[in-house]
């Protein structure tokens, strides 16, 4: 590829689409290819508000955070953080609170490529290539970095990954397992798509995504809700994604279109 950009690592595939690079397209990113792109437009046709639940998914993102910062967390591990765009982790935490860390964690090159580009000059934020469904290899490269003291709460995010995780990958034992690493007080920040939500549209994008290198499997509010075991859900529980403690003044949004129920979880 002669003008390949020199943030695309030498190995990486830009024919094969990617979910990471899928969802920096209909954030309005620039860090997607071709093949991304036509994917991304084959899963807007199978889900026409594919844009809007991406943009509410990231707003979740960020009322999440805070809601964390607010309950006095300050250092944060991300799954499947992929390519940083505006209102980053580390940049909402930041300005709320001065000095928080963060992890992020992806296995996507491209991702990681980027990541490390924008984190060089960041002292309070790295990024680390593990598969977060190895949750003993990313807790062991989280503590090398010392950037988190998992004696401390610790805010776990996993926006929009799950739905990622194959059944026979068993989620629910993966979120076991970062639980069980964290302090008292530490917080579990989960999105995910479902099938509960507009049926049709969930059964034509799991179909679009079978032709990516990240198949997706979604999942029933029972099953999203297992997923915070050992948590104590913070109000309003797991709900979709606009319906989870809205901003003031906020435009109200159709729940029953935003295609992922979301929720956050506090370990006692």
């Amino acid at each position: 590829m002669a003008d390949r950009l020199s943030w695309v690592p030498d190995d990486v595939d830009t024919g094969l689409p990617s979910a990471a690079r899928l969802y920096d397209y209909l954030l309005g990113g620039g860090h997607n290819f071709a093949a991304d792109r036509a994917l991304a437009e084959r899963f807007i046709l199978a889900q026409p508000n594919a844009r809007t639940i991406a943009r509410l998914n990231r707003s979740f993102l960020r009322r999440a955070v805070l809601h964390l910062v607010d309950a006095g967390v300050r250092q944060f591990l991300d799954l499947g953080s992929g390519i940083p765009t505006v209102g980053n982790v580390h940049e909402v935490a930041g300005r709320a609170a001065p000095g928080s860390r963060v992890v992020y964690v992806d296995f996507e090159d491209v991702a990681v490529a980027h990541s490390r580009m924008i984190l060089e000059r960041e002292e309070s934020a790295t990024i680390l290539q593990e598969d977060m469904t190895d949750p003993e290899a990313v807790l062991a490269a989280a503590r090398g970095t010392g950037l988190l003291d998992f004696a401390e709460p610790v805010g776990v995010l996993a926006v929009g990954v799950f739905h990622f995780v194959p059944p026979e990958a068993d989620p629910a034992a993966v979120v076991a397992a970062y639980r069980d690493a964290v302090a008292p007080g530490s917080h579990l920040a989960l999105s995910q798509f479902t099938s509960d939500l507009q049926p049709e549209e969930m059964a034509g994008v799991v179909e679009v995504m079978k032709k990516s290198a990240n198949p997706m499997y979604p999942r029933t509010h029972a099953e999203i809700t297992a997923l915070f075991a050992g948590f104590d859900l913070v109000e309003p529980g797991v709900v979709p994604l606009p319906r989870w403690r809205p901003e003031e003044g906020a435009a109200e949004e159709d729940a029953e279109r935003a295609g992922i129920f979301a929720g956050v979880g506090r370990k006692g």
